[in-house]
């Protein structure tokens, strides 16, 4: 029903639970938009975690089955004399692209966010439910013929 398209986000995940926070000589980031998905019924549900991000800054498109979903994460205004001792959050444009596949109506998702988490809930579509299917049998019917 879902399929990932970015690779290397998986590769970065990877070396991070192989190589702990330092992966390659650099110091890795969790990712700046985790995803869990989930079946529930006769939907698909997806929820990012966008901590700090404004529901205004938040953009999602669908085209040709891919999902965008785009966020971007401003500094907080603390005024002129602030001085950052420690910046580890990250900042600015967040995106993240799912291939949705045919089992999804993508022309009816809704969307909600609340506490820094936004809920996408996509309906399983019609042709992809299970459906019973009669079986129509034919019907003998025996003709004895009696000689007479």
């Amino acid at each position: 029903m879902l399929m990932r398209s970015e690779p290397f986000t998986e590769v970065n995940r990877l070396a991070q639970q192989l190589f702990g926070t330092a992966a390659a000589g650099t110091w890795s980031r969790p990712t700046a938009m985790p995803v869990d998905s989930y079946r529930n019924g006769d939907e698909f549900v997806l929820a990012f975690d966008l901590p700090g991000v404004d529901a205004d800054a938040i953009d999602i498109d669908v085209e040709r089955n891919v999902l965008t979903v785009r966020a971007e994460r401003r500094p907080i205004d603390l005024g002129e004399q602030a001085t950052a001792q420690v910046t580890e959050r990250p900042l600015g444009v967040f995106s993240r692209q799912l291939f949705l596949g045919d089992a999804l109506d993508a022309d009816r998702i809704d969307a909600a966010y609340d506490n820094g988490v936004l809920v996408l809930r996509i309906p399983i579509a019609e042709k992809a439910k299970p459906r019973k299917i009669t079986v129509a049998g034919r019907q003998h019917t025996e003709q004895k013929v009696i000689a007479g």
